[in-house]
């Protein structure tokens, strides 16, 4: 129980740094896969710019597969870090065998939306027949080969919930270093290796999300000894499932609003393919600050949560004190970096004709980081304290309430030439802004209503 013991007696600000750092750099890791894809897409030799867009086309079904993989392992995270924090071994045992029976089922259901549904998807935004193709063949493979992603977000989340953040960022790297590797390999063909364009690129994604998977899984069964392992603890069973999803449901609806946001911004900005192509590059280096604070996150909530299964008031509100701090200096770096850098982002994509889009898009949205990413940890805060409802709220606020009406009113100037497509971009930090101040006032009420009560 060395790791248990960690996380019951460590400073927190200690604990805070120590579980962060390997959580952010995973988290950063993961959102290398779609810009590694992007940046060497961008550099094909032909028909680059219908790659792009393609791939943005393609994007938010990606972010659903993690969403619905990430979602149920974080509601294991925390109700698995609260069972072993009240000393309940057996639970713990099925908390996690019945996460990886989810995560069969979580696959079963994207294969076969791989098999029948993508064409489907792909043509409900784009006509030109360069991008349906080359969008339906991306997300065929990376669908039909989800269950890396899917069983590598679980494993990764089994490990952060015992305090072994470090393995799970191994994991990471090594799956992010395969895909690199393969990129340049499967898109340009290399040696005996055939050209494959997007194909290649889809591959080289599913390749590494495999490979970190097997290897997270290796690290769980050898690692995690806290508790159980076995097929007989994926025994489904109603009670643990429910718990996990009253944490976790939460989660995925807020990854999948991401979805929804992404998609539903390309019909939008469907009057220009260029806008649509900058605002997808653009979303990509979006995730990557924004993954920051989600690696943070990921933190905050064992921490905390652990701490509420002990009732230690006093390390709940270290864990918000500190989770705060880091989170607000990372947005302030995020910010520092996209508002100096745009144009060598812009050079990095080979963004041609979308590359004025692209860097007003991130002068203007990057503004939104310091309170996104402050909404990102009152997330983590409200899944640790039960607070599932408070963190669907304002996910529902960033992502559809605010966001898109005031971004499909903006388009109507835009679209009657009254002004650019830049006041679309003001949507953003508009909306983040606004819910940041809700955000405040849940945490306020939680806080009034759960861990003040705690002796």
């Amino acid at each position: 129980m060395a790791k248990s013991n960690k996380m019951k007696d460590m400073p927190v600000n200690k604990l805070m740094i120590q579980m962060g750092i390997p959580m952010i750099l995973s988290m950063a890791l993961q959102a290398v896969y779609n810009i590694v894809d992007s940046a060497f897409v961008g550099n094909m030799r032909v028909g680059s710019e219908a790659a792009l867009n393609a791939l943005t086309l393609v994007f938010p079904v990606q972010m659903l597969m993690v969403a619905l993989g990430v979602g149920t392992g974080v509601g294991t995270n925390a109700l698995l870090a609260r069972t072993l924090g009240q000393g309940n071994s057996k639970k713990a045992a099925r908390v996690a065998g019945n996460s990886l029976f989810l995560g069969v089922i979580i696959y079963a259901v994207c294969l076969l939306f791989g098999i029948f549904g993508v064409k489907a998807y792909i043509s409900s935004q784009t006509v030109d027949p360069e991008v349906l193709e080359m969008g339906v063949d991306y997300l065929r493979i990376c669908c039909v080969i989800s269950f890396g992603i899917v069983f590598f977000s679980l494993f990764e989340k089994l490990l952060q919930a015992t305090g072994r953040s470090l393995y799970s960022t191994i994991g990471q790297i090594t799956g992010a270093v395969v895909n690199i590797i393969l990129d340049p390999i499967m898109i340009y063909g290399l040696g005996p290796v055939p050209e494959m364009g997007v194909k290649g690129a889809a591959y080289a994604t599913v390749i590494g999300q495999v490979a970190s998977a097997v290897l997270l899984f290796i690290f769980h069964t050898k690692l995690n000894k806290e508790f159980e392992h076995g097929v007989k603890y994926m025994k489904p069973e109603g009670g643990i499932i429910k718990e996990i999803y009253a944490i976790g449901l939460p989660a995925i609806i807020a990854q999948a609003l991401m979805s929804i946001m992404v998609y539903a911004m390309n019909l939008i900005l469907k009057f220009s393919p260029f806008a649509q192509t900058a605002y997808g590059l653009f979303y990509k280096v979006q995730q990557f600050v924004l993954f920051l604070a989600f690696g943070l996150r990921d933190a905050i909530t064992p921490i905390i949560a652990f701490a509420y299964g002990m009732r230690s008031k006093k390390r709940i509100q270290d864990g918000i004190k500190y989770g705060l701090m880091y989170t607000i200096a990372l947005m302030i770096l995020g910010i520092a970096i996209t508002e100096i850098f745009p144009g060598a982002f812009a050079t990095l994509f080979n963004a041609g004709s979308s590359r004025e889009y692209f860097i007003s898009a991130m002068r203007i949205i990057s503004i939104s980081f310091l309170f996104a990413g402050i909404n990102v940890a009152y997330q983590g805060i409200y899944q640790a304290l039960n607070g599932g409802l408070e963190s669907l709220l304002i996910s529902l606020l960033r992502q559809l309430v605010i966001i898109l009406p005031l971004a499909r009113i903006f388009s109507i100037f835009v679209r009657n030439g009254q002004t650019t497509v830049s006041l679309i971009w003001w949507a953003f930090p508009i909306t983040e802004a606004v819910s940041c101040l809700v955000g405040y006032k849940f945490l306020k009420k939680i806080l009034k209503n759960k861990v003040n009560r705690l002796n």
